[in-house]
């Protein structure tokens, strides 16, 4: 049985901009009655290798991650520079930024959709993977991004 252009089914994360993490973190701990993650900042330009629409960017943001069993919320706050994240903050406000799916093979993944016009709009490295966030949101309604963790699993960025 197929899963489709993806190779998967499985959505692993909702992405969701904020403009004040600590705030929105807090509400959602309190809302679900959970402890309020740790807001990380995402690793600098040499580290990330973050290309943003083809062109490096010292993009960095602040991000905090809800474990709910079989998805994770991802709540990021975008510094000012130019990245998928601060372009969605100034044109949408906060709200859903994205579904992530893990998958296998992050170089072919991006071009089978980059083949039906949808293009890659942001990549970058974390410890123990990589990410692609792909334009999907004519066609989906939504931005998706793709996660290759190195050990086959795992989180998100």
């Amino acid at each position: 049985m197929s899963k489709g252009v993806l190779g998967t089914n499985v959505v692993t994360q909702v992405g969701i901009i904020v403009k004040n993490i600590e705030h929105t973190s807090q509400t959602f701990a309190d809302f679900f009655g959970v402890e309020k993650p740790p807001a990380n900042l995402t690793d600098t330009l040499d580290k990330a290798q973050t290309k943003y629409n083809g062109s490096p960017t010292e993009a960095r943001a602040k991000l905090a991650f809800f474990d709910m069993g079989q998805i994770q919320i991802e709540l990021i706050e975008p510094d000012e520079n130019p990245s998928t994240w601060r372009e969605y903050l100034d044109t949408h406000g906060e709200g859903v930024h994205h579904i992530a799916f893990v998958v296998k093979d992050m170089k072919g993944t991006v071009a089978k959709l980059e083949s039906r016009n949808m293009p890659l709009i942001q990549k970058g490295e974390y410890t123990g993977g990589r990410y692609a966030y792909m334009d999907t949101f004519g066609d989906l309604k939504v931005i998706l991004e793709l996660l290759e963790n190195d050990n086959g699993g795992g989180e998100g960025n």
